[in-house]
């Protein structure tokens, strides 16, 4: 059975360093007058049922922005910036859903049929993953690992893996059942990584 929205929580990820930004939270960056975490968080929203922002500075700034859609802000668990996955735990724990829908929150273009394909692949491969790959003009294919729907219950398996001070994604994803979902748009997936990238995109 394909989960509907109601089953899905929408997970924003904005608790990164904003290393390559120089340290700057890059979801609260603008893009259009609007904040990057806005944009993302108006394109979960259709998509999914409760929502949540992972952040881990300016939780009343999150707060505020979250508001309109009705987003709770949480901090990771674990101390001092562990990556995605602590973000990822965070929301897993947090959900009052089956399903944890995750985007980053540098990526103001990504589709408005996310959750349509990825629950459509988690159900029809009984998956307990679904994510992402695009491929560009050269024939190159990219996986965008955070862009994921995964089941809630995966949450203890991601403590362990966590506690024992692994950290990639890719190799967490590997311990479980997971589909990649071929997306047509690599642009919709363009994630955003710097000040100058952004002043570009600002431009267009």
């Amino acid at each position: 059975m394909n989960p509907d929205c109601e089953h899905i929580t929408g997970l924003v990820l904005a608790g990164g360093r904003g290393t390559r930004m120089g340290g700057v939270d890059k979801g609260l960056q603008t893009l259009h007058g609007e904040p990057l975490a806005a944009h993302v968080l108006k394109r979960l929203a259709p998509q999914t049922g409760a929502l949540l922002i992972s952040a881990n500075r300016h939780p009343e700034v999150y707060t505020a922005l979250g508001a309109p859609f009705g987003a709770t802000v949480l901090a990771d668990t674990l101390p001092g910036f562990p990556g995605p996955l602590a973000g990822l735990l965070a929301g897993l724990r947090a959900a009052g859903t089956a399903y944890v829908l995750s985007a980053p929150c540098d990526t103001p273009g990504l589709p408005a049929d996310l959750a349509f394909h990825l629950t459509q692949a988690l159900g029809s491969h009984q998956a307990d993953i679904a994510t992402v790959t695009t491929t560009d003009a050269e024939g190159h294919v990219s996986l965008h690992p955070v862009f994921a729907l995964l089941r809630t219950s995966l949450a203890d398996d991601l403590a362990a893996f966590l506690d024992a001070g692994e950290r990639k994604v890719r190799a967490w994803y590997a311990r479980h059942k997971t589909v990649e979902v071929a997306f047509a748009d690599e642009r919709a997936f363009y994630n955003i990584n710097s000040l100058q990238e952004l002043a570009d995109l600002e431009r267009c």
